[in-house]
């Protein structure tokens, strides 16, 4: 994908990943300077611009994420999956069909959902996330 900033006074204005009209001042080409990130310890953490560079290089920083970050996206994750199965019971009660949703499906995805929120709970460390995840 072609990147292309508009600099003005030595900022940058605007940054578009389509053709910048033709004859317009102050464009210059882009390319995103991406570190390599661990995977469930790291995350991208915003960007500054190299406009001495030719093209311009879009540098992004990045940050260790935290034991707790984690965990709280783990136990969103293990809601939302006991959400999915609940969802689909009720689509089935809703139905117009004589088929009866499975209590004992969502029963059992609580249970899973349940015990996989007090091992997270109980993590203390990525490692301990990482058995978990």
């Amino acid at each position: 994908m072609s990147l292309f900033v508009k600099i003005v006074n030595n900022e940058v204005k605007q940054v578009w990943d389509t053709q910048p009209p033709a004859g317009e001042s102050g464009w210059k080409s882009a390319v995103e300077v991406k570190p390599d990130v661990a995977e469930n310890r790291q995350v991208l953490d915003g960007h500054t611009f190299d406009i001495t560079t030719d093209p311009v290089q879009i540098v992004y920083a990045v940050r260790d994420v935290t034991v707790d970050e984690r965990k709280a996206g783990l136990t969103s994750q293990a809601k939302f999956e006991f959400q999915q199965v609940v969802n689909e019971q009720l689509q089935i009660e809703m139905d117009d069909t004589d088929t009866a949703g499975d209590l004992d499906a969502v029963s059992a995805a609580k249970a899973v959902k349940d015990a996989k929120i007090v091992a997270i709970n109980t993590a203390t460390t990525h490692e301990d996330l990482d058995v978990i995840s």
